[in-house]
């Protein structure tokens, strides 16, 4: 059976962001099978081999996006999240994990008195910045330690005043930029737990190969693959693994 991938966002074709992943998408190998799951199918993601939470927020679904990306954690099924994605991660773990009940998104809650994920000093979207990774982390063994072009499309983050709460419940900041403030965010012990505020399929139209990142999910969703029932249970109300109800882009 191939390596399934569940890309878990509500796909619009008229955001360049999503383009680039239906690029991304069509540079992975045959015998992996990554495909978009709009987010009130997002309970379906329990039957893939890895998980990628793409950007398009606010999305369809919040409450099932979230219940995925705790799985997905609390199980050790492989997960990326990117931009959206990323900002949704912390949000679950500041809830679940880092014991941050009222964790909330200014996006979706803007009177919320002190939320996790704020607007950023300044708009990222459409911006650059020289995102540069942690030595020892996850994302610098993927990217190195010198600096690299990071593509956003955002405008809200970490809040910097919520950083050392979610480090003191074990979520490692593993990349950082000028006024975009944290980039990554990596789960020690995890097989693959890792977040990222800028977009790493961004580019993959002109240079027709996968981010280093997109390409370590895959890897290590194929480890998984290799573990039967590892992590997986029956979706109730889904589809049996290897049928997610999506769409893939024609290659």
């Amino acid at each position: 059976m191939p390596v399934t991938i569940a890309v878990l966002g509500d796909r619009n074709v008229d955001l360049l962001t999503h383009r680039e992943i239906d690029a991304t998408l069509a540079l992975v190998p045959a015998d992996v099978d990554a495909r978009w799951l709009p987010s009130p199918e997002a309970e379906s993601a329990a039957e893939a081999d890895g998980l990628w939470v793409v950007p398009g927020t606010p999305y369809r679904d919040d409450g099932a996006v979230l219940g995925a990306i705790h799985r997905a954690r609390t199980a050790g099924m492989p997960i990326l999240g990117t931009c959206g994605g990323f900002q949704y991660m912390v949000v679950e773990f500041a809830r679940n994990a880092a014991g941050i009940g009222g964790a909330a998104h200014e996006e979706t809650e803007p009177d919320a008195p002190d939320p996790v994920v704020a607007r950023l000093s300044c708009s990222l979207v459409g911006e650059e910045r020289q995102v540069t990774a942690v030595a020892g982390t996850r994302i610098a063994e993927l990217c190195g330690t010198a600096p690299f072009t990071g593509f956003h499309w955002c405008n809200y983050g970490l809040a910097p005043e919520r950083e050392a709460a979610l480090v003191g419940a074990g979520l490692v900041v593993s990349a950082r930029a000028p006024d975009a403030g944290v980039e990554a965010v990596e789960l020690p012990g995890h097989p693959f737990y890792l977040a990222t505020l800028f977009q790493p399929q961004v580019g993959s139209s002109s240079s027709g190969q996968l981010h280093p990142l997109i390409a370590a999910l895959i890897s290590a969703a194929a480890g998984a693959a290799s573990m039967p029932g590892a992590f997986r249970r029956p979706a109730h109300g889904g589809p049996a693994r290897g049928s997610l109800r999506s769409e893939r882009p024609r290659r």
